[in-house]
């Protein structure tokens, strides 16, 4: 007999892997109910499975899992992806998914369609019965003028999708470009998608930097060797690039896992980014881990003004930052042009150091 998640839960819990959390164990539900929709929909004929075709079976109804930072999403999301019914399931951070959407269009363009996201959407219903895309984020109006006809597509097609966010439907997007023009693809959600609030009062991974330093300095092989240690943990070993599309441009990071993005301060402060590229960052992660913040003065001034705005972009975001850094907040601008400036900024890191600071 086929073990429920629920029961995989228990064992976790029995372990001493994971805590009880009755919330989670409220999600787990709704997983196994949607894992149970997939297994009963009835044999499909091979291929798309019908793509389009009229009288053929209702669409899987998928389950959209929100809640706050840290609260276990995307661990329950592993857990549904490695019990899932069948080989045809894949789990994707949603940017990634939408950079390998985005490239498709585009060589679907080439060959002169009139329609990129049709072609787009029918292989990857060829290819899969089930879509887990975690962390559902919506900055960019590239992806929110697509998203909704790839959904009606993948969904036409076959494809049950079960994704994690930390917004309700209603939220995604808001304040967005031409957001009325993003309106249908909430309707979508809630008709096509059971909404379920993963609402624990826990922020695991807030617990998991309590207690301890977030900010190193100065910057020595010590402190890296910490910050390092801190990264493991949040990463699990695991890390893969993000790549998210700002006004029609790449911005590239090579190191992120489970909403946590590690870098150097010349990858994020050396390159010619802006304010746009450093709240795209800040939307799509939880932790940053920053390592080398040099001290700063009127030698290094335009990366002294990316370092001022990227810490605007997390603190307004409640991204939490961990970094090594030359020397003290206060100590880090001492002379030149933006010094005076940089009083704010110094507050801000303090601030941030502060157990219990960030999440939503």
């Amino acid at each position: 007999m086929t073990q429920t998640l629920t029961d995989i839960y228990e064992h976790e819990i029995s372990s001493g892997a994971l805590s009880r959390d009755p919330a989670q164990e409220a999600a787990v539900a709704e997983l196994d109910a949607f894992r149970a929709r997939v297994e009963a929909r009835p044999d499909a004929p091979s291929g798309l499975r019908g793509f389009f075709k009229r009288g053929g079976p209702e669409p899987v109804k998928g389950l959209y899992l929100w809640g706050g930072v840290g609260r276990g999403k995307s661990m329950l999301m592993d857990l549904f992806a490695a019990n899932s019914p069948g080989g045809r399931t894949r789990r994707v951070h949603f940017h990634a998914f939408m950079q390998e959407v985005h490239d498709g269009m585009d060589r679907a363009r080439k060959t002169g369609v009139d329609d990129a996201v049709k072609p787009v959407a029918e292989e990857i219903a060829e290819k899969l019965d089930v879509l887990c895309l975690d962390e559902m984020q919506i900055s960019d109006i590239a992806d929110a003028m697509i998203v909704g006809r790839l959904f009606e597509r993948l969904f036409a097609g076959g494809v049950a999708i079960v994704t994690t966010s930390n917004r309700e439907p209603a939220e995604l997007y808001k304040n967005g470009l031409n957001r009325q023009l993003f309106v249908p693809f909430i309707e979508l959600i809630e008709e096509r998608m059971e909404v379920h609030h993963l609402a624990s009062p826990t922020d695991y991974r807030q617990d998991r930097l309590s207690g301890g330093d977030v900010y190193f300095s100065p910057d020595t092989r010590e402190a890296r060797a910490e910050v390092e240690a801190i990264w493991q943990d949040l990463s699990k070993g695991e890390s893969e690039p993000l790549v998210l599309r700002v006004k029609g441009r790449e911005v590239r990071v090579e190191d992120y896992a489970r909403g946590v993005v590690k870098s150097s301060f010349y990858d994020l402060c050396g390159r010619p980014l802006g304010p746009a590229d450093y709240l795209a960052l800040a939307d799509a992660i939880r932790v940053l881990v920053l390592i080398g913040v040099p001290r700063l003065s009127r030698s290094n001034f335009n990366e002294a003004k990316r370092f001022v705005t990227l810490i605007d972009a997390l603190y307004e975001a409640r991204v939490r930052l961990v970094c090594t850094a030359a020397d003290t907040p206060e100590s880090l601008y001492v002379e030149g042009e933006g010094s005076f400036e940089f009083e704010r900024t110094a507050s801000r890191l303090r601030e941030m150091q502060a157990e219990g600071w960030g999440g939503e």
